[in-house]
């Protein structure tokens, strides 16, 4: 897993920051720690070499910024120069376009069309699929059941690659973003490129995205060159990230070929596709959270609440904060996504273990239960809850007293964080994160 990638960089990181002062013989022991850890992590072995002389050159040779001391100075080094092997990502346009998708078989691409599909339309955009998949059995059936989980029109059928397309751009013109699925090959044959190519000419793409299977790590390179050459591609997007520990090697592969990494597959569910940016990944493998994508996770689930969310964010700082907020917190957060994803955002989550996190998630969804057995008059008025509501909350709820008292406690604890924040040039900062106005 990229856990203990991560985990391996963290330590030569550490090294670095809690020494009492930083030498020649400190770097060039860091400088072999990343070494290893990049090894581990399949990047190519050149490059791991090319890597490290640059990190050892830089914090050997660089004098520190005004302000800044050497173990700052070699740190932002490491930093720049890890983010640089992961490659530069770009963000495809939100507007109206035609997205071919292609790759090999077994790569993820149909699942993809599936998440770039929703990436969309959370954007506000109109989409429509189209299976341009005609070979494999069960490739059109695949995206409908995909298209009906999201509500997002698919045609397909037939035996003839080019028709099938051709109707499906006359069916759905009206669409402001339509994404053609394309058949794959077990490699890249002469029969596929020469439908590609045939496919390009009737779709027009404004972007060709090929899709990688990150656990073949350093393949992934040649593929990306491969297809580039074939058909030139716009972008790749890299799946299964979450779940290999060659995702280092490939994205550093395919970054070598200078292809653009759009997006990276995080799990199975289609809203797990993110966008690629390495500094906020490399952040996030070495336990510094990522809080751009979080603030991103809140604003989208904050859609078209901003009003009702801020004038609740007034009343909370002003002291007022009830069982209900805090409900209203945990559903949030719900939204959200997987909560060990939640906490790997976060600064330093990553010092969470699985069962801590298993544990917290149990708990939440226990407090959301107690809180469903309240009556509407002890949500707003939680001070009321004394030992016989205690004892009849507990009973509906299936739980016992202690935990509806470690609820109230909880609860309690948000209370007082609430009014330590009444100060008003504190609230005015942390509102204004959000552009919030008091």
């Amino acid at each position: 897993m990229l856990k203990s990638f991560g985990e391996a960089l963290r330590s030569a990181f550490h090294k670095i920051a809690n020494a009492p002062y930083v030498d020649k013989d400190l770097v060039k022991e860091v400088v072999r720690d990343i070494q290893r850890a990049l090894i581990q992590g399949d990047v190519n072995v050149k490059l791991v070499l090319e890597v490290s002389r640059k990190i050892e050159k830089r914090a050997l040779e660089e004098k520190p910024l005004p302000g800044m001391s050497n173990r700052e100075h070699v740190l932002r080094i490491m930093y720049d120069e890890l983010s640089s092997i992961l490659g530069k990502g770009r963000e495809l346009p939100i507007k109206k376009q035609r997205i071919m998708m292609v790759g090999l078989y077994g790569q993820g691409k149909t699942t993809t069309c599936g998440k770039l599909a929703k990436y969309f339309q959370k954007k506000g955009m109109s989409v429509a699929l189209v299976a341009g998949d005609v070979h494999r059995p069960a490739a059109y059936e695949q995206l409908k059941q995909i298209g009906q989980k999201i509500n997002v029109p698919v045609y397909g059928g037939g035996n003839d690659a080019i028709e099938v397309v051709k109707e499906a751009l006359n069916k759905f013109s009206k669409y402001d973003v339509i994404i053609i699925d394309t058949a794959g090959r077990h490699a890249l044959e002469k029969e596929l490129i020469d439908e590609m190519k045939k496919i390009a000419k009737v779709v027009q793409p404004d972007e060709k995205i090929l899709v990688i299977d990150a656990s073949i790590g350093q393949q992934a390179g040649k593929q990306a060159k491969a297809f580039n050459e074939a058909i030139g591609i716009t972008g790749v997007t890299l799946t299964k990230m979450d779940g290999t520990a060659k995702g280092g090697g490939a994205l550093s592969a395919v970054a070598e070929t200078g292809a653009p990494i759009l997006y990276i597959g995080t799990g199975e569910h289609l809203d797990d596709l993110e966008k690629f940016d390495a500094t906020r990944f490399l952040s996030r493998l070495l336990g510094m959270g990522d809080l751009e994508t979080l603030i991103e996770k809140v604003e989208e689930v904050a859609k078209g609440k901003e009003r009702e969310i801020e004038e609740k964010a007034k009343k909370m700082l002003s002291g007022k904060f009830t069982l209900i907020d805090m409900y209203e917190q945990m559903e949030m957060l719900t939204k959200m996504g997987p909560f060990q994803k939640l906490v790997d955002l976060l600064p330093f989550g990553g010092k969470l273990n699985e069962e801590e996190i298993y544990e917290t998630q149990k708990k939440l969804k226990k407090f959301k239960v107690i809180m469903d057995s309240m009556t509407k008059k002890e949500l707003e008025n939680p001070n009321i809850i004394k030992s016989s509501r205690i004892k009849r909350i507990a009973r509906g709820a299936g739980v016992e007293p202690k935990d509806v008292k470690e609820l109230l406690k909880h609860y309690n604890m948000s209370k007082k964080m609430m009014k330590s924040l009444s100060n008003k040039k504190l609230q005015k900062k942390l509102l204004g994160q959000f552009k919030i106005g008091l």
